[in-house]
């Protein structure tokens, strides 16, 4: 099958109404026309979607497989004429990277950088290429709020876990993927505790769920916690963060299913893989899509429009030596926040043509 026949056979246009609408525009306006672009997100078949996006706009496209992906779709990439590369191979010279968790960090690339999540900006804190983080603003609620607490309870499934009614869910993070767990979790009737760093400030949605919070330095109340929980998951972001002798000794004796939804091992040496589903990979990704597109989409968007706007700002600020920096970039360095008109104007073709509206809404306050 083409990659237009695979999108066509698995998704309708309201199922990725800000990318459609970036094929569009790109379709007659071609903005990396004759740009050589490297495209990091993992490789499954709602992905597809994004590399159609960026051929549209005349990309020439390498895809880079640095994550869990799906074999499958790998391969169609290769038989398409696509290349596939790793962060260990040949430093190819790219005019935009799409990056994924700072895998290709190390590249050099003649525009500069875009990262899609928040884990991969601590490879970029000190980097002299621009840099945007599409996980800094807004859109990536969506996915993380959304998709990723939708995709733990579709892998628990898939391991045979249908159902957390009435069962005990121990969340270990209270960001936006751990808060979005919580939300499903708790639309499934089941019965949701939250273990965090409580000197940050508890995200509202805890409270208006009235979900019991517990600090994780009180560990005798965390391991008690782990003890009564029939599922426990982790999201708090940060690799070894469950790395407690204490803790460790929790998890192996507790009758819990275990998951992690982080992409790093969140829980450490001291749990081997044997006991975490799916090998301690986020669970999601033993999903053949393990987000959603509807819930991903304006996320992979951002990402790509966040690279439009590089190659802009390079067009209008190369002449003007004044402006660049020390590795000869223009404007700026290092990490960056998505600008605010270009988020809005995502979700509002999003709220206006796709097919999550009504959770979009909720999800806004709206």
């Amino acid at each position: 099958m083409t990659l237009d026949e695979i999108i066509e056979a698995n998704y309708c246009p309201e199922e990725y109404p800000a990318l459609n609408n970036c094929m569009s525009r790109w379709g007659y306006q071609r903005p990396f026309d004759g740009k050589k672009v490297l495209v990091a997100t993992p490789i499954y078949r709602n992905t597809l979607v994004q590399y159609k996006t960026l051929l549209m706009g005349g990309a020439q496209l390498f895809v880079g497989n640095s994550m869990p992906s799906d074999e499958g779709v790998v391969k169609l990439l290769k038989e398409w004429g696509i290349a596939v590369i790793k962060p260990g191979d040949k430093d190819e010279i790219f005019d935009v990277i799409f990056d994924c968790g700072g895998q290709f960090a190390h590249f050099r690339p003649k525009v500069g950088f875009v990262e899609l999540t928040r884990t991969g900006v601590h490879f970029y804190e000190n980097s002299n290429y621009p840099v945007y983080v599409a996980d800094s603003g807004v859109v990536k609620r969506i996915e993380t709020c959304l998709g990723t607490g939708d995709g733990y309870i579709r892998g628990l499934c898939q391991w045979g876990f249908s159902s957390v009614e009435h069962k005990k869910v121990l969340v270990f993070g209270a960001g936006k993927v751990g808060c979005g767990i919580v939300v499903q979790a708790l639309g499934r009737g089941a019965i949701v505790n939250v273990v965090t760093d409580t000197h940050h400030s508890v995200n509202g949605v805890l409270e208006a769920n009235h979900v019991t919070v517990t600090d994780i330095s009180c560990i005798d109340e965390v391991v008690k916690k782990i003890e009564e929980a029939d599922f426990v998951v982790t999201a708090t972001g940060v690799k070894n963060a469950l790395d407690k002798p204490e803790l460790a000794l929790a998890l192996l004796n507790s009758k819990a299913v275990v998951a992690n939804m982080g992409v790093e091992d969140e829980f450490g040496p001291g749990v081997p893989e044997t006991r975490v589903l799916n090998k301690k990979v986020p669970l999601n990704f033993s999903l053949e899509e393990p987000t959603h597109l509807k819930y991903i989409e304006a996320s992979l968007c951002l990402h790509l429009e966040l690279g439009e706007l590089l190659l802009q700002q390079n067009a209008k600020q190369k002449e003007n030596v004044s402006l660049q920096n020390d590795a000869g970039f223009v404007g700026f360095k290092g990490p960056m926040d998505p600008p605010s008109e270009l988020e809005n104007r995502i979700i509002v073709t999003t709220l206006e043509h796709g097919c999550i509206q009504a959770e979009l809404r909720e999800m806004m306050g709206l």
